[in-house]
């Protein structure tokens, strides 16, 4: 493939030829129905909803299904205190021990006697962008096709990755809440379908530098100027 600088018109002619994918039915970022935390070694999930605590420890072996008691205060956070099962949860970040995500909550279970420590709550956004690597949800409220793989990843002060169609890469910096990308270098291939349509639309919305904002859930939300986005899911 021959690289070059990025021919952002080119990008956008070719574009407008391609259909449009469907809106996706949910909005990215948007907040799951009930609290989740987990833990590793051995591993173990819980959700809480209005009704149910509902826990799958020891790698899905031990699952504990029990009404919910209702929450009580406790110092810092709160409890639920059920048969067979007790949950602590307090407000202070956690990292799950197995990547760099770091949650809102730190939770100790006891299930059937057994403690365990984990995270929950929400995803805390990373210290640093340099490290961690993302795929496209959506790009211009859009989602993106999923027959068209997506990445972006942080590495130092480079970024690289391809919004469906090219790869791409260049330099960044990333200050006071806001990203700014560029020069970028692209190869040069055009993609049938929704690939080339996606991808001039995030090159469009870097082209300028964009505000950076994580969603309750740890998505990575990008919006340009005009209001128009690029959302994220991170991947490690």
């Amino acid at each position: 493939m021959i690289r070059a600088a990025l021919p952002v018109a080119s990008v956008l002619a070719l574009a407008a030829c391609a259909p449009t994918p469907e809106t996706p039915r949910k909005s990215p970022g948007e907040q799951p129905a009930a609290y989740m935390a987990l833990g590793t070694e051995p591993g173990w999930t819980l959700e809480i909803t209005p009704s149910r605590l509902n826990y799958d420890g020891d790698y899905g072996e031990t699952k504990i299904m029990v009404p919910n008691p209702g929450a009580q205060p406790s110092m810092n956070g709160r409890t639920y205190a059920a048969d067979r099962l007790s949950v602590v949860i307090k407000t202070a970040p956690c990292s799950d021990g197995m990547s760099d995500r770091r949650f809102a909550d730190t939770v100790r279970v006891v299930a059937d006697g057994k403690t365990l420590q984990g995270c929950g709550g929400k995803i805390l956004p990373p210290n640093t962008l340099a490290g961690s690597s993302w795929n496209f949800v959506s790009i211009g409220g859009v989602a993106v096709a999923k027959d068209r793989p997506t990445s972006l990843q942080f590495d130092g002060s480079r970024l690289s990755g391809s919004a469906g169609c090219n790869r791409f890469s260049g330099g960044y910096s990333a200050a006071d809440g806001n990203l700014t990308v560029g020069p970028l270098m692209a190869t040069e291939m055009a993609c049938p379908g929704p690939g080339m349509t996606q991808e001039a639309g995030f090159f469009k919305l870097i082209a300028a530098p964009v505000s950076l904002t994580f969603a309750d859930d740890g998505t990575l939300i990008l919006t340009g100027s005009e209001g128009r986005t690029a959302v994220l899911k991170r991947v490690i």
